[in-house]
């Protein structure tokens, strides 16, 4: 049986990557996906592809949440994953002495405000029903001081203890609506390319830059889409205001031998 059968799905920044894959795992399952995007183009080839339906969505605004609320005022999930590193138009700095405050503001903006919009926009569109399941893509850089990316880091610190205090509110109310973060570390998606490239030495580019992950590789946007699919459906019914790592053992410690 379909894990997500008939259940409405609202995914942000569905058009690529981790998004795209959770969006293709929910169809599979049996919802009915909402994809959203920034990207109108981009995101429409995308739900047409996958037989979604394509809403285009900026989740740093307020009314095109709105907008959103009145196509789709009841759903059972949402994925909010919509992000931004702050590098994709600025390469810094990004570090707590030199970063700019439209820099900070910006990735900000969409990570941490976009987050706030879509889980209230998710508790109204929720409640009436009394149950839903709200996913927050945070980082495990949410949990973990990162230097060069101040920014990025608090704003993903930001959506983790959001997720719990909304956790913590729709119990309250006595509802069934369940908010869990997720906080992968090393993805393979598109954002890496540049870093790869497509030449003799990209193996060993992707080892070097996945040395300190006890697994020694990296994570599949299918494997997130999973864990998505898995926090989406009834199965995780007893789980609300948790965060659930994806990192090849990273934050549990040195895969190193101690020495003698």
């Amino acid at each position: 049986m379909q894990k997500l059968n008939g259940m409405t799905c609202v995914v942000t920044g569905g058009a690529q990557g981790i998004g795209r894959a959770t969006c293709k795992a929910f169809v599979e399952e049996g919802a009915h996906v909402v994809l959203t995007d920034i990207d109108e183009d981009a995101g429409q080839n995308a739900a047409d592809a996958l037989g979604c339906t394509f809403h285009k969505l900026d989740v740093r605004e307020e009314g095109d949440w709105d907008a959103l609320a009145r196509a789709f005022p009841q759903i059972d999930v949402l994925f909010n994953n919509a992000g931004v590193t702050g590098f994709e138009d600025s390469l810094g700095p990004h570090d707590p002495e030199n970063a700019s405050l439209a820099d900070w503001r910006a990735v900000n903006a969409v990570n941490m405000d976009g987050t706030f919009l879509g889980c209230r926009y998710a508790i109204g569109a929720m409640k009436a029903k009394g149950e839903g399941a709200i996913i927050n893509m945070s980082s495990r850089s949410g949990l973990v001081g990162i230097p060069g990316a101040a920014a990025y880091a608090a704003s993903k610190a930001a959506i983790r203890n959001h997720s719990k205090s909304v956790a913590l509110y729709c119990a309250q109310q006595g509802w069934k609506i369940r908010c869990n973060s997720i906080h992968p570390a090393a993805i393979l998606t598109g954002i890496w390319e540049p870093m790869l490239g497509d030449g003799p030495d990209r193996e060993e580019k992707m080892a070097a830059l996945v040395a300190d992950t006890p697994l020694k590789r990296f994570g599949t946007v299918e494997e997130v889409a999973a864990l998505c699919v898995f926090l989406a459906s009834a199965e995780s019914g007893y789980m609300t205001g948790t965060e659930l790592t994806l990192d090849g053992g990273l934050l549990a410690g040195s895969a190193a031998s101690p020495g003698s």
